[in-house]
């Protein structure tokens, strides 16, 4: 990573979106109408299957912003982070097919600081990655004050990682929004921006107690890393995203082998179409018994133009 006298030259796109007018891009993303499948990859490879698309509502001012997601093995149960510091917990309701039909809160608690104070939204709650070991431990990468950090239970103080100089010297506002965490613990974790269109995200790893950056993966157009998951099936998954102004969001999802020195055998498993979804920023697979399941779900700024969705898609070989 560049250090600080090595700013980033990239634009965010977050801040001006924002200042978009909300009637026009309203009335844009109301025009998508109903989800439909993704492009699939050009070339040959696994299949991918669109499954459904569910809009999740509820009477809560705290609803929303939702940056990761963790479904359970047996896909009835998750965790669900806000970028808001705050965390959700509760059940998934499926019908015969798998599709999801209700989601349940069961509750619901706001991330403390490593003193039990409970965080503020904006720089140090920008929670915004989400990864949950076999044992329960809740991991969080944080994107404003960029750190990563440990939960025991949703409601307990945080356990900070040490900071390397390279996460100070990330970009405001883009940097660890994905985490991902391997059976043995191990965490990957990268950026949302590299610092230049040609320059790969760089993938740190937090492993026996210390963070190397040992591989990078490739960047390409005007995609941004905004999630990450380690599938059952032990490879490494990275949601995409694409800000077209007006014409709303694309995302993308790239599989790779993971490897001790690196990734190999990149496949694009799935690139939506501008407006096709709301703004997918949280990724979480599983095995569904007949496939690999992707669950992403989308952050909806708190704008009330926008919609949390779920949406779900299974890979076959």
């Amino acid at each position: 990573m560049p250090g600080r006298r090595h700013r980033p030259l990239e634009r965010a796109q977050g801040g001006w979106f924002r200042r978009l007018p909300r009637l026009a891009l309203s009335a844009l993303l109301l025009s998508a109408g109903a989800a439909c499948a993704a492009d699939p990859a050009p070339s040959a490879g696994p299949r991918v299957d669109y499954v459904a698309t569910y809009v999740w509502r509820m009477e809560d001012d705290q609803f929303g912003g939702f940056s990761g997601i963790e479904i359970s093995v047996d896909g009835r149960r998750f965790t669900a982070l806000s970028d808001r510091a705050s965390i959700r917990w509760g059940t998934v309701e499926r019908d015969a097919e798998g599709r999801i039909r209700g989601m349940e809160a069961a509750g619901r608690a706001r991330l403390r600081d490593s003193s039990g104070k409970p965080l503020k939204p904006g720089r140090q709650g920008d929670s915004e990655g989400l990864a949950i070991a076999a044992d329960g431990t809740i991991w969080i990468s944080f994107e404003g004050l960029t750190r990563v950090a440990r939960y025991d239970t949703p409601d307990s103080p945080a356990q900070p990682l040490p900071r390397p100089p390279a996460f100070k010297a990330m970009q405001g506002n883009s940097s660890l929004e994905a985490l991902a965490i391997l059976p043995d613990g191990t965490l990957l974790t990268l950026p949302e921006r590299s610092g230049q269109l040609t320059r790969p995200f760089p993938v740190w790893r937090w492993r026996d107690g210390k963070w190397d950056q040992p591989f990078s993966i490739p960047r390409s157009g005007d995609w941004l890393a905004v999630g990450a998951d380690v599938g059952p099936d032990g490879r490494f998954y990275l949601l995409e995203r694409d800000f077209k102004g007006l014409l709303g969001f694309r995302s993308r999802v790239r599989r790779f082998d993971l490897t001790e020195h690196g990734v190999a055998n990149e496949r694009v498993l799935l690139e939506s179409r501008p407006l096709q979804y709301d703004n997918l920023e949280g990724i979480s697979v599983w095995d569904d018994g007949t496939g690999i399941r992707l669950t992403l779900i989308s952050d909806d700024n708190f704008n009330w133009f926008q919609r949390t969705e779920l949406v779900e898609y299974r890979v076959t070989e």
